[in-house]
């Protein structure tokens, strides 16, 4: 059973740390606390699926603004550390200072050579330094207070994050199972295995398949998908993560493809953008294992890379339906998964999404199509 309530409190640490954490945490814990009421009340392989996915989104999320959290933390740690580190002359002069204020008096210590009206000078300095002495000692010793503090918050945090990588792997494993009993799903067309291999083995090239992927069906009926439109500029990506490469740019090896490159992590949740009929699914080309999605009948919707794949050829899926899993999950990968070390530049994202659109068989720039939001 997944616990829920577990997950929600490892994700304080993250709402210590910042208030975009904070926000990011927050949504977490009520898309968690939803997705358990819809698995509660799931009367269908339908429902439960949906409710699986909620919940393993509600993961991702959460996981995320730990991840946030915790690197935010180190930084600040860091930061302390080395403000402390290179204070060390003050601080020893502030203890030798405060030692020597602390010390017991004898009576003549405070006789002024001067006489009565230099020692009244000389405790009215001496009054004068003590509280911005104390306030210095006051600065130093909160600083590190929150060096200790932070510290405890990253121990307990990796604790708790290994113990969230864990449920999400569980409600994996129950969407994997729940996707392979489901009878449900409505279809299309049957894939005629004969013409598939052909057309696979004929073509070179992705324009060459998707011109011949419609041949692939057999006893296709007509069905009728919403209008995507409205939506074009607004679709959601179809997994978590950090674009890595736009269309057109060359790679390290100067080769250059219409789609864009997304930065996942390993066993990232792929899901379908809209309703769509799933052309194709399966090895193409160099591109790995492919699904092709169709929302329209002049629109074609390319995903290549991942690791798991949940459809069939010829079936309908519905908006947000999950289509599969990214790859590279593996116990170290999932220990590496706790590192903070790289968040900002996309490294700790092992597994990488292609995605196309292809329009009457023309690419398509993909960031014009989906919605662009910080990852997180």
């Amino acid at each position: 059973m997944i616990r829920v309530f577990a997950l929600l409190a490892c994700f304080w640490p993250a709402m210590l740390v910042a208030q975009d954490g904070t926000a990011l945490a927050r949504k977490a814990g009520v898309q968690l606390q939803e997705a358990a009421v819809q698995l509660d009340d799931a009367e269908s392989a339908r429902d439960r699926i949906k409710a699986l996915t909620a919940t393993i989104r509600a993961y991702e999320t959460g996981l995320a603004a730990m991840r946030d959290g915790l690197r935010r933390a180190s930084l600040r740690e860091t930061q302390l550390t080395r403000q402390l580190a290179a204070r060390d002359g003050e601080v020893a002069g502030f203890l030798g200072t405060l030692q020597t204020i602390g010390a017991a008096p004898s009576p003549t210590s405070f006789l002024h050579p001067d006489g009565p009206t230099g020692t009244a000078r000389a405790g009215m300095l001496l009054a004068e330094l003590t509280p911005a002495l104390n306030a210095r000692a006051a600065g130093l010793r909160r600083d590190l207070e929150d060096v200790q503090n932070l510290r405890a918050i990253q121990t307990q945090a990796t604790a708790q994050m290994q113990q969230g990588l864990t449920e999400v792997q569980t409600a994996r494993t129950a969407l994997s199972q729940a996707m392979a009993e489901r009878t449900d799903l409505p279809r299309r067309f049957t894939e005629d295995p004969v013409n598939t291999a052909i057309l696979l083995e004929s073509s070179e090239t992705l324009d060459a398949f998707a011109t011949g992927v419609a041949n692939i069906a057999h006893d296709e009926s007509l069905i009728s998908l919403p209008d995507l439109s409205a939506r074009i500029g607004d679709l959601p990506l179809p997994a978590r993560g950090l674009i890595l490469r736009g269309a057109n740019e060359a790679d390290a090896a100067g080769i250059t493809r219409p789609g864009i490159l997304l930065g996942t992590r390993p066993g990232a949740l792929v899901t379908a953008p809209t309703a769509a009929t799933v052309r194709y699914q399966g090895p193409l080309l160099d591109l790995g294992q492919v699904v092709i999605l169709e929302p329209q009948p002049d629109t074609l919707f390319v995903f290549a890379g991942l690791g798991a794949v949940y459809v069939e050829t010829g079936e309908v899926v519905a908006t947000d339906a999950p289509i599969g899993l990214m790859g590279g999950l593996s116990a170290a990968t999932e220990t590496t998964g706790m590192s903070q070390d790289g968040d900002a530049s996309g490294t700790a994202r092992s597994e990488t999404l292609y995605i196309e659109v292809r329009q009457d068989n023309v690419p398509q720039d993909p960031a014009s199509w989906f919605r662009q939001g910080k990852d997180g």
